[in-house]
């Protein structure tokens, strides 16, 4: 940075009026969950989902033009960074709406989750608009630090408090190596705005045997917050451990701003480095596809299923962003979309038909959904048709997208490669349809959830067949985004 000035960094100010609100609000509600009895805390809940929805309509309503740099260089504001707020702070809200009833069948509703919920948010939203390293590196550790403590908040669960321990232990590791890629970069480009560090690449730095280290290490960092295989050894245990209130939060709000991460580092700082990293994640993508794919066969634990699901699809996403180009980041962005969304819904039924004492996250405990009720078993079979990428369901466009994306810059071979372990990944996603479909019951209570969890939950999985039989708006959306 040139020189710090104060009027300019207060005139920037209104560009993060969404992220000051959220942090207020955060603030806000924390002293207030302070002083509310245990017969109200749901108060908390509602108004932690209210300031999530009012922050995305302030993030949505900010008009956005070109790419504006506010804050004396820490804080870009784009079209990518408006739609993945957006999206984010509907998401949180969803998940939020989902775990009150979860919350209070296992007697841990506390404020700790929504205030720690919205703080992950935050640093979230500072990630997706990160315009330099700090602010990058700030915004993934405010989120990651509050994720850590997310996943033990149930004090009384010892298999939660190992799993945050594994989380923070390994994710101290994958920040520790981001940083020393970051702090490399610094060293060589001699910048930490993100601009400044793609003005020096351009330059004739592309191939500095010292920026090739640097890029190592933060292809490292990317793929641990992503979980691309080989690091990814933290999701099955975290997915497994965790409340499967947080499972969610983690399996889809932080992959949002993952994705961000790589976006601003790879194609917005490196993109004249491209050849070196998209070479580099291309041994991620295969690796990711194969034994996330092969590794989810053999699971009988819905939620570690779809933990090493998550890990395929990760696979899937990195192949648009290895592309290179605005096609191939384009279909990346749709298939983080759309993998969100399904994603949402898919833990949200683990939630539905949790009760007291019964997590229902086994694969059995789907059996004969169907004769319990037909509504929700429907839903469950969109979304797991959805991810298996069946047409006219979403995941069929997301996919379609990005074998397209690799088919186009000559990766044929990945394209082959995409294609056959979309089919057999099919098998445990369809395995779910039968067993809810052909098994008979072995559980025959009635499914809980609240009026407003059961209609969320039915407009969350209809949006994925709405979005699989009309896709064009949302292409449209990551089009006119990333052009």
């Amino acid at each position: 940075m040139n020189g710090f000035n104060v009027a300019e960094f207060n005139a920037g100010l209104h560009y993060a009026t969404p992220e000051i609100f959220l942090g207020l609000a955060a603030c806000a509600i924390l002293l207030l969950d302070l002083v509310l009895p245990d017969s109200r805390r749901s108060w908390t809940g509602v108004l932690s989902t209210v300031a999530l929805l009012v922050t995305a309509v302030l993030s949505a309503i900010e008009p956005v033009g070109q790419r504006v740099v506010a804050l004396g260089g820490l804080f870009e504001l784009d079209r990518m960074a408006q739609a993945l707020k957006v999206v984010t702070l509907i998401t949180v809200a969803v998940v939020f709406v989902y775990s009150n009833d979860y919350l209070k069948r296992r007697a841990i509703l506390k404020g700790e989750y929504y205030v720690l919920g919205l703080f992950a948010t935050l640093g979230a939203m500072a990630l997706i608009s990160a315009a330099s390293l700090i602010t990058l590196y700030l915004g993934l550790e405010l989120m990651s630090l509050c994720l850590y403590a997310m996943v033990a908040f149930d004090r009384d669960s010892g298999i939660a408090a190992e799993s945050a321990i594994k989380y923070f232990v390994l994710g101290s590791m994958a920040s520790g190596t981001l940083l020393y890629g970051m702090s490399i970069m610094y060293g060589v480009t001699g910048h930490l705005e993100l601009a400044s560090i793609a003005m020096v690449v351009r330059s004739g730095y592309g191939a500095n045997i010292g920026l090739l280290f640097g890029i190592a290490f933060i292809i490292v960092g990317i793929g641990f917050k992503l979980g691309a295989v080989p690091f990814h050894m933290w999701i099955p245990d975290v997915y497994e451990g965790s409340p499967t209130c947080v499972t969610v939060f983690i399996g889809t709000a932080s992959k949002l701003a993952a994705f961000a991460l790589a976006m601003r580092l790879l194609p917005e700082a490196l993109g004249a480095s491209q050849p070196d990293w998209s070479q580099m994640l291309v041994v991620l993508a295969v690796l990711s596809m194969v034994i996330g794919t092969v590794v989810a066969i053999a699971q009988t634990n819905l939620k570690r299923m779809l933990a090493y699901s998550t890990i395929s699809h990760v696979g899937y996403i990195l192949l648009g962003i290895l592309a290179g180009t605005s096609q191939g980041y384009q279909a990346a962005m749709f298939y983080m979309i759309s993998y969100v969304i399904v994603a949402s819904g898919a833990f949200g039924m683990i939630l539905l038909l949790a009760r007291q004492g019964f997590e229902s996250d086994k694969l059995v405990d789907f059996k004969g959904l169907n004769a319990r009720s037909p509504w929700f078993a429907g839903m469950m079979a969109i979304l797991m048709f959805s991810l298996a990428g069946v047409p006219p369901f979403v995941g069929f466009w997301a996919k379609l997208g990005v074998v397209q994306a690799v088919l186009g810059v000559g990766y044929t071979g990945l394209a082959v490669v995409a294609v056959l372990f979309s089919v057999v990944g099919a098998f445990f996603y369809l395995r779910v349809i039968k067993l809810m479909y052909f098994d008979d019951p072995t559980d025959s209570t009635q499914l809980g959830g609240s009026t407003l969890m059961r209609t969320v939950l039915s407009l969350n999985a209809l949006a994925a067949f709405a979005l699989g039989v009309v896709p064009g708006s949302l292409i449209a959306l990551c089009q006119h985004v990333l052009p």
